[in-house]
């Protein structure tokens, strides 16, 4: 009877240890089938990187012209809009310039006139030259029949036809001037003619000239990086500030080249910032991939076909836009960082785009006007000067 009992003490602890590692493994094995699960349904269908920085264009602002800085209307931070004024230069000889060329706008003007009514002048010479020639030919004709009657001397009829010669010489000079003066003013108007075209275009060229000594922002957006002072001496495309159009960001997300399988371009996006943290959740669409990784385009790229090299996994940048609305909510800053996940589960779409952008990309309309007025002004001259206008 002890002996019995005596052995069959240690089987119970086996058997509670059996069970223990029986649930453990259980308890794993239903984990490890649940993330597989989960992986293959759901991690499997997304790429997800947070080597991810937020960007955007920066507009250099330079002056067009050289001069001299009178003053500065926008600091690092401000908000301005398309067309303000943010500096302003040293007008004196631009004005100079612009006033020389409307006085030679003007001047051009008159010269054409003069040259229209010089051009009539000499149509007057050629129909009284005409007039001369035939009073002479008559003369001739009344003498001539004479002379075979000995009625007069033979010096008049010599003279008689020296004055028909010298009248159609006078004829055909007046002719020729009056070609080489209908040459310079036949076939335009005044207002379209070369002299006035050339007179105009120098005016228009310190019409613009004068108006950039005002610098405007080419859009909208905010000032960063200011280094134009009061004072400054600055030459043409010298750069004064940055404008940061906040509104039209992007996300490029640098993905490992073993990511790029099965990314498309249309694949949905989330984008998380860390300024945000996970509350706020930014949506957008793989718009782009680049067309080399970022070492292929540094400034050294790497020489992997030397003997001291060591393989590096590369990554690739992946354009990812931001919705508008999104952040029109929640504001970004260029260089952020961010956390991009892209929803691959349609792999139906294109790698790389197959024809050229269909965006609208970026213009600006704030120097159109600049030559828009240069016009007006010249014309204003122009009809001034023709007496079309008081």
């Amino acid at each position: 009877m002890n002996t019995t009992s005596a052995a069959a003490v240690p089987a119970t602890p086996n058997g509670k240890r059996r069970r223990i590692l029986t649930i453990v493994a259980t308890v794993f094995g239903v984990l490890g089938l649940l993330w597989f699960v989960l992986w293959y349904v759901v991690l499997s269908e997304r790429e997800k990187t947070d080597d991810a920085y937020v960007n955007g264009n920066q507009v250099t602002v330079t002056a067009q012209i050289a001069g001299t800085v009178v003053g500065v209307y926008a600091d690092n931070t401000d908000l301005v809009s398309a067309g303000q004024v943010l500096v302003r230069l040293d007008p004196t000889d631009a004005e100079t310039a612009l006033n020389r060329a409307s006085s030679a706008l003007a001047q051009s003007v008159r010269q054409v006139r003069q040259q229209q009514a010089l051009a009539g002048q000499d149509d007057a010479q050629i129909a009284a030259g005409r007039l001369e020639l035939a009073r002479a030919e008559e003369d001739l004709a009344r003498r001539s029949p004479l002379l075979a009657d000995q009625a007069i001397a033979s010096e008049e009829v010599r003279h008689a036809e020296q004055a028909v010669a010298v009248a159609r010489a006078m004829l055909s000079q007046a002719q020729r001037q009056a070609e080489a003066a209908h040459a310079l003013v036949d076939g335009v108007s005044v207002r379209d003619n070369p002299a006035v075209q050339a007179a105009r275009a120098v005016y228009r060229d310190a019409y613009v000239n004068a108006s950039r000594n005002a610098i405007v922002a080419p859009v909208t957006g905010y000032v960063a990086l200011r280094s134009v002072q009061l004072g400054q001496r600055i030459q043409a495309g010298a750069a004064l500030l940055d404008v940061v159009p906040l509104q039209q960001l992007w996300v490029d997300a640098n993905f490992k080249e073993g990511q790029l399988r099965n990314l498309r371009l249309g694949q949905p996006t989330e984008v998380r910032s860390d300024l945000y943290g996970g509350s706020v959740l930014f949506h957008g669409t793989v718009i782009g991939m680049a067309a080399g990784t970022g070492a292929a385009f540094s400034l050294l790229p790497a020489q992997n076909a030397s003997g001291n090299w060591i393989k590096v996994v590369q990554r690739v940048p992946v354009r990812v836009s931001i919705a508008a609305s999104d952040l029109a909510r929640h504001p970004l800053r260029i260089g952020l960082s961010t956390t991009v996940t892209v929803d691959t589960h349609d792999r139906s779409g294109a790698m790389l785009a197959a024809g050229p952008g269909t965006g609208t990309g970026a213009t600006t309309a704030v120097y159109a006007a600049d030559l828009a007025r240069a016009d007006a002004e010249a014309s204003a001259i122009i009809a001034r000067n023709l007496g079309d206008a008081p």
